[in-house]
């Protein structure tokens, strides 16, 4: 009965980290970009282990912040803590299935699922679907983010850099 009501914690848990979003990208929940490595739930404590999808990225504090609150929130939770690791490396193949469609929404390609065999990536316009984009800038707004243009519907967006361990 115990491990039964641990495991409904769990979900619990894992439902309400759908509702912290990316306090950059509003349409993407830290379990959709793939930053929840795991949850572990203790008599006295649960503990959310995060994984950073870039190591400066200047949103992590904001990111802990809301992460505990959330979790504060469900009944008898009572001690957060929320850890950020580097092992094993946030990949940008993390990126769920919403995921992709949160930062399509957004206006942000989603990383590509996979480089070519020279190390070059590509992504379509989030916008109008074309593959005719060019890449503007490899330093976009944030460092997990590019520039392109796209010359189809001549709109420059932003895409999200691919990061791989085979990189």
């Amino acid at each position: 009965m115990v491990a039964l009501a641990k495991n409904s914690q769990n979900l619990e848990v894992w439902k309400v980290l759908e509702s912290v979003k990316d306090p950059e990208i509003d349409t993407v929940s830290i379990v959709d970009l793939g930053m929840v490595e795991k949850v572990d739930i203790e008599p006295e404590q649960i503990k959310v282990t995060l994984l950073p999808t870039f190591l400066g990225c200047p949103a992590l504090e904001i990111i802990r912040t809301n992460t505990k609150n959330a979790v504060m929130g469900l009944p008898g939770a009572k001690n957060v803590e929320v850890e950020f690791i580097f092992s094993p490396p946030w990949t940008s193949d993390r990126v769920t299935e919403n995921g992709q469609k949160g930062l399509k929404e957004f206006g942000i390609a989603a990383p590509p699922r996979h480089l070519e065999e020279d190390g070059s990536w590509h992504v379509d316009c989030p916008y109008c679907d074309s593959t005719y984009v060019t890449m503007e800038n490899i330093f976009g707004p944030t460092a997990c983010r590019s520039i392109l243009y796209c010359k189809s519907c001549k709109t420059p967006f932003e895409a999200m850099k691919p990061v791989s361990t085979i990189m």
